[in-house]
């Protein structure tokens, strides 16, 4: 069983607190830090910011959504990344969702299986020096001119239903999880990824399998659940976590989210404690390890904590830290 574990910086806290989770993160033996692509910072920018105050631990985007970026700026920006950091950037690549994308972005989802293929493809292409493929949406010209960057950089992909768990096992080299219950891992994730896998002829050997894991220490109860749920409520109105939580077992969470439509704070207490359960790791020092243990008997690699709103994140990432913490 592996026992390597991450960590995702919280996206709305400050520079200052982005640089302590980073450097105590490399003291304590993470595997790597990662960053979300939402409406906050730039999670390219801080990375590189952070390359420059950290030396050994690995550095990833979880997730940049494909449709705010060209696959040649895509390719480039992880280039430059992977360049400043030593070789220690990945790449984790999502679709995002019809309703950020277009509001944001002004960029229609069509399909989102095709165009992501396309658009690693031609990724990978660029970062190889190869020719990029002609795809239906994405087209590139693209090529280095005086500098050569690493050909072989990771790329993730987020996943969540079947079809997209298999193009992952099939075209990446890692899958990122986002509120995906230990349940689902086991019983979904690892089976869909390795026919992937089969498909393109591999195992799932050097696969990288990183579910997001909530996670707290300490703390009053209600206070850490109450966190937890803020942080999920607008994922039950996303469609591709609605019918992923409907596949794990969820349904009448959903039932009791939509019933409470006119009243968010009913809508958030709909999210069941078991539902929450299946998902974090809360509690105790003994309780968060044995939530982190639960993802990785399920198959999850390295799995990657996440910090709950309300709570202390550093006393977090001290009592989940790897074997290998060094203070």
């Amino acid at each position: 069983m592996s026992t390597q574990l991450s960590i995702q910086i919280p996206a709305m806290d400050s520079f200052a607190a982005a640089i302590e989770y980073a450097e105590l993160a490399e003291q304590l033996g993470y595997e790597s830090i990662n960053c979300s692509h939402i409406a906050a910072r730039d999670s390219f920018s801080l990375l590189a910011a952070l390359a420059m105050r950290t030396e050994r631990t690995g550095l990833g985007t979880a997730v940049a959504p494909i449709y705010h970026r060209s696959p040649a700026s895509m390719a480039q920006t992880a280039a430059t990344i992977d360049d400043l950091s030593g070789r220690r950037f990945r790449l984790g690549l999502g679709t995002g969702h019809r309703e950020t994308m277009g509001a944001w972005h002004g960029q229609d989802i069509g399909n989102p299986l095709a165009e992501i293929r396309e658009y690693v493809g031609i990724v990978r292409a660029i970062l190889q020096g190869q020719t990029p493929p002609e795809g239906q949406r994405w087209r590139s010209t693209f090529q280095f001119t005086g500098f050569t960057p690493r050909s072989d950089i990771p790329i993730y992909l987020a996943g969540l239903s079947p079809a997209m768990l298999r193009l992952a096992g099939e075209i990446a080299d890692g899958v990122l999880l986002w509120a995906c219950p230990a349940s689902y891992v086991g019983d979904v994730v690892i089976p869909e990824v390795t026919r992937g896998r089969q498909r393109a002829g591999k195992d799932l050997t050097g696969f990288a399998i990183m579910p997001a894991v909530p996670s707290a220490t300490g703390g009053e109860r209600g206070t850490v659940l109450d966190g937890v749920r803020r942080e999920l409520h607008r994922y039950f109105g996303l469609p591709f976590y609605r019918a992923m939580f409907t596949a794990a077992g969820y349904g009448r969470d959903i039932a009791a989210y939509d019933a409470a439509a006119s009243d968010p704070e009913t809508q958030r207490r709909a999210i069941s404690e078991e539902f929450i359960g299946s998902l974090c790791a809360l509690g105790s020092a003994d309780d968060v390890r044995a939530g982190i243990r639960r993802f990785r008997e399920v198959g999850a690699t390295n799995p990657i904590i996440t910090s709950v709103w309300g709570t202390d994140f550093v006393a977090t990432m001290r009592t989940a830290a790897p074997a290998t913490a060094t203070v």
